[in-house]
């Protein structure tokens, strides 16, 4: 039996629809997702919500969706979790891939096997090669070159997933907000892509022409917190005024691939499923 432990956004309602079976939903309380939980835990009971799982015969487990760090409270922590509360700070102090590293070994000393999203649905990983109508330009395709260093350098540091680029320089990289927060913040209306009176540009102009990028960090563990893009992030590089999105091919999940196809070429925008280390 499977146990997917849901956090939010639209991954864990695509994954649980695509399943022969309906699974386990788990969901930490206060990172409740859209889909109706069957069993809630805290992170203070680890312990205890391992033991559930086997008594309900869970025997595998997913993680989708996004979860931040949870604050602790030491006096929630029951007996069956005190021995793994050293383990637990240790990953919460770590960067995503580490801590997620921690907490992946705690459900296989469990006895529990961790099956990655991608793994249970892969139609969720798109062929390689450039899906949309408007073209790659030979820029764009430098600036993946750029780009992709870019996440390496940020994978070593354990931070973000997508960055952006144009022309060589990295204009943005993405933070524990995620992608759509940082490209929101060069979304502006229509009326106001237009020089600012001192004769700067707006940030949206900053944009302008430039690549959003997204792929796994450097050896991080695949079966969980794989990278995802759906149609918010198309309409986020839309309102950005990027050119288009590259994404690193088996690397990088897609949410209702035609939806955002229809968005991003209804907009004039490229969405490039690029081989790690193409030129």
């Amino acid at each position: 039996m499977l146990a997917l432990i849901a956090g939010t956004g639209d991954l864990p309602p695509a994954l649980v629809a695509r399943l022969p079976a309906p699974p386990v939903v788990c969901a930490m309380e206060g990172f409740l997702p859209t889909v109706i939980p069957d069993v809630t835990f805290r992170i203070e009971r680890l312990g205890s919500f391992l033991s559930d799982l086997r008594a309900r015969g869970v025997t595998q487990i997913c993680m989708a969706g996004a979860i931040s760090r949870p604050p602790i409270d030491p006096g929630a922590v029951d007996e069956a979790t005190k021995p793994l509360v050293p383990r637990i700070m240790d990953a919460i102090a770590q960067g995503d891939d580490g801590a997620l590293r921690t907490i992946i070994a705690i459900f296989e000393e469990a006895g529990l096997t961790v099956r990655a999203a991608h793994e249970l649905a892969p139609d969720l990983l798109p062929e390689a090669g450039l899906l949309s109508r408007s073209p790659v330009t030979m820029t764009a395709r430098q600036d993946a070159v750029t780009a992709e260093q870019t996440i390496a350098e940020m994978g070593r540091a354990d931070i973000g997933q997508a960055c952006v680029v144009r022309d060589g320089f990295v204009l943005a990289r993405e933070g524990q907000a995620g992608t759509d927060a940082m490209l929101a913040r060069f979304a502006l209306p229509d009326e106001a892509l237009t020089d600012l009176k001192d004769g700067s540009e707006s940030p949206a102009h900053r944009l302008m022409g430039a690549i959003l990028f997204k792929a796994p960090k450097p050896d991080q563990d695949r079966r969980a917190d794989l990278p995802v893009i759906g149609l918010q992030t198309a309409k986020s590089a839309i309102a950005a005024g990027l050119a288009g999105v590259v994404i690193e091919h088996d690397g990088v999940m897609v949410l209702d691939l035609s939806a955002v196809l229809s968005a991003l070429d209804a907009a004039g925008l490229f969405l490039w499923v690029r081989p790690k280390g193409a030129a």
